[in-house]
């Protein structure tokens, strides 16, 4: 991600609906919150070569409902410290999207992305976050999303809703 939370480019892991929270970190490994211990078991359950091969700045492309299940802040937390920059998905649970904001992970919901065929795994995707723009180079689709408003461009940038705040307490707009 640039450092002003805007621009995002990345390889593309494609999955579909209903990918929960225990697939995306397994119960096995919840006696940590811990990022660095958490990130080499994202995904392990649905995708084996996952965290082994993801890069830095890679995407999660999904279908509906992303991270249904529990409501712990592992999942998001596993995805973003395994190196994703941003997960698009036709839609999500609600407490996860709401836990993916406040540990800092950029989401944005595009069912017409998430479509089956629109893009695939390994497709490099560029993506603007403030205009919700999402443009698939290897079959250059290109397709929109709800802009991330400015409040939330700034809490992706800090790093998450804590960092945030505690940047705008100290009087960093």
């Amino acid at each position: 991600m640039s450092d002003s939370g805007v621009t995002i480019r990345g390889r593309a892991w494609v999955y579909g609906d209903n990918v929960d929270t225990d697939v995306i970190i397994p119960a096995r490994y919840l006696s940590t919150s811990d990022p660095a211990e958490l990130a080499p078991h994202c995904m392990e359950d649905i995708d084996a070569s996952f965290a082994g091969s993801v890069k830095p700045g890679d995407v999660v492309v999904a279908g509906a409902n992303f991270g249904c299940g529990s409501s712990r802040e592992h999942a998001p937390i596993a995805i973003k410290a395994a190196g994703v920059s941003c997960v698009i998905a036709a839609s999500y649970a609600r407490i996860f999207y709401r836990n993916a904001i406040n540990i800092g992970l950029p989401i944005l919901e595009c069912p017409e992305a998430a479509s089956p065929g629109a893009v695939k795994s390994g497709d490099e995707l560029k993506i603007d976050i403030a205009s919700g723009r999402i443009e698939n180079a290897a079959n250059g689709r290109v397709f929109t999303s709800a802009p991330a408003p400015e409040f939330l461009r700034g809490i992706f940038a800090a790093g998450g809703l804590v960092p945030y705040v505690r940047e705008r307490l100290r009087g960093k707009k």
